[in-house]
């Protein structure tokens, strides 16, 4: 069973009396409900219900870990920090790395909150024998978003990013930022893009290269390696022949998502 370090990621330690309700009122996701060593996924929207920062919460006897994109650490402390104002909270880096395993979580590491096909993740030390290309390789396999690799910018909505379907994204919790937006997308059904994996024969197309239905666009290409990609897909244009560069496509559908979200052609 593979182990990866996965330097892209690290983590922040919010401690404090108040480090739980000052996190619930501000992500996705029920943090306080969060048991010591569950672990649970979610977002800090921008206003507006743009995607931000991905993170997974560690429940700790007193607070929470946050596992973030490695390069944007800083910034969501900032970001945390400009929230703070009075609550008793303390915001601080917590330098154990990050591991996982696939295709199933081994002891000592916890499951991964998206989907059991991901496998697990631990902090602390681990012996590793993978490389986080490998674990990359088998997210692609499993049809998951990784929204460091995929939604670079903050133009992507979380729903888009398949939040929703992932567990990213707790309707019944009250408010959070960018609540507003989210509810309404997934009230309304108003939810024209996913991001959903491409298969193909050959090398990668570059990122942002464009998704055609005949000569209709359909998307563009996110991120990938040899044979597969993420793409963010109208799902209005997934009944045809897709291509990439002239080269053809074809769609795939996650074992994990439902039967009803999307009407997937060939399902």
């Amino acid at each position: 069973m593979p182990v990866a370090l996965l330097s892209s990621r690290a983590l922040i330690a919010v401690t404090g009396p108040d480090a739980r309700p000052f996190l619930h009122n501000l992500l996705t996701q029920d943090v306080e409900t969060i048991a010591p060593g569950e672990l649970r996924f979610g977002a800090l929207l921008s206003p507006p219900g743009r995607l931000l920062f991905d993170l997974f919460i560690l429940g700790a006897e007193n607070g929470v870990v946050l596992d973030v994109t490695a390069d944007r650490r800083d910034a969501l402390i900032q970001r945390l920090s400009m929230y703070k104002l009075r609550a008793r909270v303390e915001i601080a880096a917590d330098d154990r790395p990050v591991h996982a395993a696939w295709p199933v979580p081994q002891e000592g590491f916890i499951d991964d909150p998206r989907t059991p096909l991901l496998g697990g993740r631990r902090y602390g030390e681990a012996a590793a024998d993978a490389n986080e290309d490998d674990y990359d390789r088998h997210r692609l396999m499993v049809g998951a978003p990784d929204p460091a690799r995929d939604a670079p910018d903050d133009k992507t909505y979380p729903i888009e990013a398949d939040f929703d379907l992932l567990n990213g994204i707790d309707f019944h919790k009250g408010c959070f930022v960018g609540q507003e937006t989210t509810s309404r997308m997934k009230r309304r059904g108003a939810i024209k893009n996913r991001m959903l994996p491409l298969d193909f024969d050959g090398l990668a197309p570059a990122f942002g290269a464009e998704v055609l239905k005949g000569e209709l666009r359909a998307g563009e290409v996110l991120s990938g390696q040899d044979g597969s990609v993420m793409a963010l897909l109208r799902v209005d244009r997934l009944d045809g022949d897709l291509t990439v560069d002239g080269r053809p496509v074809r769609l795939r559908k996650p074992a994990w998502m439902g039967e009803d979200v999307i009407p997937f052609p060939n399902a």
